[in-house]
């Protein structure tokens, strides 16, 4: 046992030497393999650097060849860019030298129908003048080139002309009345368009006119540009009026653009006549009223088209000279018609003042739209429309003055007043001119008020023009009322001058309630009413007065006492017949006379007559009643000649011509 155990250890120790043997061996090889790699690496590195230190030598060499070259080139090429630079230069100032030349065929036919190539080259030669002026001033080239530029321009100013002229057209009538004509029927108002001037030609306009303003330096085609457009606007509102006049004489139609009306294809019924007017001055009113709508209209597009074509600072004045030619003929005419109603006042002709009412009317309703449209505009042109208004209301109130001094001092002539005690014709006349009044009663209250003088009336109110025309319509009906009582004493007949101012005072009350007048007058006479009824009422007094010495007849008055049977003396007879005798011859003479009598009015006229009937008829059978048992005759036909209905038939035909 003791042998074996130390025999063990014997055999492990060999083994780990002969292991230990056996890694030495593998690692000196390992050695030996990483020496071999060791020298080829040597050998390799040895070998590089040999390599990059002949490639450095190479690249220094040609680096030393390659930046001579590189240099040399850079400048060669800058030589050519220079070269370049020159030649184009060359060509850009020798280009200027043939400008002259290259434009000669352009310029010389003219910018129509090719404006943009008209402009480039007008922008040409304006670049050749401005490289010669800057380089060479003394050149013959740059008179050459600006000779060339202003025949450019003056041909351009020329197209300028020839488009305006060719294409501005009056506007028709048919459209200016769609314009200022408003259609009830319509919620909302069409706005029609008023186009002066085609779309491409407008932009050819606005293309020059900006090229004349920036570099032309010319201003005379605003002088041409008003000249043409003011032609165009005048004959625009000679032409509606020609054509209002022209349509209105054949079809007897009138419009009115004071008020709302339906449109062209449906215009408004035909106004009534005024008293000493024919039908050629209602057309001559009504045209003229069409023409001042026209005219504010027009004028508004006429500004709208001028601010696309004119510069700005320049628009105002250009437009005051486009519309003087038009303006100045209005106003004209408006003093013409100033003139004309002047003329008729001095022959008492105060109806022809009524055509100044409309027209009055429409101007002051269209002031403010006027006055818009003006605005800008010098001092004077401004100011015509004002002066003209004032002129109407001057000679309008002096026209209402001396109307009412004429109703007061109109003549008592024999010959002229009625035979029948109708209505006399200053009533009538006086009446209608007041109806009409009426009808402009804002219009004639504002002109009786431009002519006070007192500090009420500086604020010109509503009120106060209502109470002055009421004091002036009050004025008028006084200065009848005593006038027409003046022209009764022409009768000789108090019973005939009674139903002369019955039936005046009569018509003028009527007419005062038809034509709303008696509101008017009720603002300074409250009475009014009621105290022409009173004078009614008197007149009826008065006529009924005729018939006593008829019935005067039928009284108790020298009527014989008697008892039943008793015979009467011849003398009591003699009363009775001439009792009869009187009531018959007198209503015979009556009736005769009054049958030829008038009461236009049906209501008064039976009125009267049943009153008075029924009076003369109950005395009359009184009277019968009384000399029923009286036997005053052997004819008792001869006197007692007519029945009681007769009577009332008799008195039933009165005022009646054609009984």
């Amino acid at each position: 046992m003791g042998i074996t155990s130390r025999m063990v250890p014997t055999e492990d120790a060999s083994a780990r030497k002969r292991e230990i043997e056996e890694k030495l061996k593998q690692e000196q090889e390992t050695l030996s393999f990483i020496r071999e790699n060791m020298e080829k690496s040597d050998q390799l590195t040895k070998g590089m650097v040999s390599i990059l230190s002949s490639f450095e030598s190479r690249l220094m060499q040609l680096e030393n060849s390659i930046i001579p070259v590189h240099k040399q080139t850079e400048n060669l090429q800058r030589l050519q860019e220079n070269v370049d630079k020159t030649l184009s230069c060359m060509d850009h100032v020798i280009s200027y030298y043939h400008v002259a030349k290259d434009t000669d065929r352009i310029i010389r036919e003219g910018p129509t129908g090719r404006l943009d190539e008209y402009l480039a080259c007008i922008a040409k030669i304006q670049k050749a003048v401005e490289y010669f002026q800057d380089n060479n001033p003394d050149s013959p080239e740059l008179n050459t080139v600006k000779a060339r530029f202003e025949k450019g321009k003056e041909l351009l100013e020329a197209e300028f002309r020839s488009l305006l002229t060719r294409y501005s057209k009056p506007v028709p009538p048919i459209l200016i009345l769609d314009a200022i004509t408003v259609d009830e029927e319509l919620e909302v108002q069409e706005d029609v368009v008023l186009e002066h001037l085609p779309e491409a030609v407008l932009q050819d306009i606005i293309c020059i006119a900006g090229w004349l303003v920036e570099y032309g330096r010319n201003q005379d085609f605003m002088n041409v540009y008003f000249q043409i457009r003011s032609n165009q606007l005048d004959r625009s509102i000679k032409g509606l009026k020609d054509h209002f006049r022209k349509n209105s004489a054949s079809s007897g139609i009138l419009y009115s653009p004071a008020v709302p009306t339906k449109r062209k294809d449906t215009p408004t019924k035909k106004a009534p006549k005024r008293p000493g007017k024919d039908d050629v001055l209602d057309i001559e009113i009504d045209s003229y009223i069409h023409c001042i709508t026209a005219f504010v209209k027009l004028a508004q597009s006429e500004y709208v088209l001028l601010a696309e074509i004119i510069p700005e600072h320049h628009q105002k004045k250009t437009f005051d000279s486009l519309i003087q030619e038009a303006l100045d003929n209005l106003m004209l005419e408006g003093d013409n018609i100033v003139s004309a109603a002047r003329r008729a006042i001095m022959r008492h002709d105060y109806s022809a003042v009524l055509t100044i009412f409309p027209i009055l009317r429409h101007l002051k309703m269209n002031k403010s739209e006027f006055d818009t449209t003006l605005q800008g505009t010098a001092a004077s042109t401004k100011n015509k429309l004002p002066t003209l208004i004032t002129s109407m209301e001057t000679i309008g109130a002096k026209a209402l003055e001396e109307f009412a001094d004429s109703i007061k001092n109109d003549p008592d002539k024999e010959y002229n007043m009625p035979k029948d005690g109708t209505v006399h014709e200053l009533t009538s006349n006086a009446i209608l001119f007041l109806q009409q009044l009426l009808d402009f009663h804002e219009t004639a209250g504002a002109m009786l008020a431009s002519q006070e003088t007192s500090s009420s009336a500086s604020s010109y109110t509503s009120e106060f023009n209502k109470r002055l025309l009421s004091s002036y319509i009050c004025k008028v009906l006084g200065n009848l009322q005593l006038n027409l009582l003046s022209k009764s004493k022409v009768y000789e007949d108090s019973a005939l001058s009674a139903i002369f101012l019955h039936n005046n005072y009569n018509y003028i009350l009527k007419s005062l309630e038809k034509s709303e007048l008696i509101q008017l007058v009720t603002v300074t006479q409250k009475k009014a009413e009621s105290s022409y009824r009173e004078l009614i009422e008197q007149q009826i007094q008065m006529y009924q007065r005729s018939w006593l010495k008829v019935t005067e007849h039928l009284t108790d008055r020298n009527m014989p006492v008697f008892q039943p049977g008793t015979k009467l003396k011849d003398k009591e007879r003699q009363v009775i017949k001439d009792k009869f005798k009187g009531f018959n011859d007198g209503l015979e003479e009556l009736c005769k006379i009054q049958k030829g009598w008038a009461i236009p009015d049906k209501e008064q006229r039976d009125f009267i007559r049943q009153a008075q009937r029924r009076v003369v008829s109950d005395a009359y059978r009184a009277f019968l009643q009384r000399c029923a048992n009286i036997s005053f005759t052997k004819n008792p036909e001869k006197y007692h000649k007519y029945r009681p209905e007769e009577v009332e038939e008799m008195i039933e035909k009165l005022f009646d011509t054609s009984a």
